[in-house]
């Protein structure tokens, strides 16, 4: 595209940088086989690490489409173990294998409410707003940032700025706030406020010895 609007005839890719951050490492069979199965309609049999319950699980899934978000890959499928919608992260994969059975295909619109509503990479209906006051001196930043495509936001008078966003699970959530305090406040939900003030407390109180190398 920017070669498209100049007549410069310097190698563009030595003028752009790309830097990259924490992308967590997906096997490369796995994704040959995930996008094979995707484009070619067919369902994938799945052996899944669950990082919560700390467990391997086996899936058939429909795929139904590739989500490249914060630096990591997910796949987005319907989870004929679960019979819901799920997102997968790719580099959880332990193997994977493309079945002779074709996908069932889920609506767009249906995809589009059940992973558009939700906070960040954590689908399902939005079920609360978080209400965020962001310091004078952090508005700066955030108020040129999109954290939701439903946010509201504003100026409150002391030059503070106040951000509204709907989320189902908060993990993700919390994950930004903790990045952004204490230069944030949460207004509320009451439990969203606790839950990040028993963080930072947590986080305080951790004292790791330190080793010579």
């Amino acid at each position: 595209m920017l070669a498209e609007g100049t007549m410069s005839t310097r190698p563009i890719e030595n003028k752009i940088r790309l830097i990259h951050f924490a992308p967590r490492k997906v096997e490369p069979k796995h994704f040959q086989q995930v996008a094979s199965g995707l484009l070619e309609g067919k369902r994938l049999h799945l052996e899944y690490w669950n990082r919560d319950r700390k467990e391997s699980t086996k899936r058939i899934i429909s795929p139904q489409q590739l989500v490249h978000y914060r630096e990591n890959w997910f796949l987005d499928a319907w989870c004929h173990s679960r019979n819901a919608l799920r997102s997968f992260s790719l580099d959880a994969i332990q193997s994977v294998r493309v079945l002779d059975e074709s996908s069932i295909e889920i609506s767009s619109k249906k995809m589009e409410d059940h992973f558009r509503s939700g906070y960040g990479i954590f689908a399902g209906p939005a079920t609360k707003r978080a209400q965020l006051k962001f310091t004078p001196e952090r508005a700066q930043w955030i108020s040129k940032e999109t954290w939701h495509h439903n946010q509201t936001n504003a100026y409150a008078e002391d030059g503070s700025y106040l951000l509204e966003v709907p989320y189902s699970n908060d993990q993700e959530l919390i994950m930004d706030l903790l990045r952004h305090s204490p230069e944030v406040e949460v207004v509320a939900p009451p439990e969203l406020r606790q839950k990040l003030h028993a963080m930072l407390c947590a986080a305080s109180e951790i004292n790791f010895p330190l080793t010579r190398q």
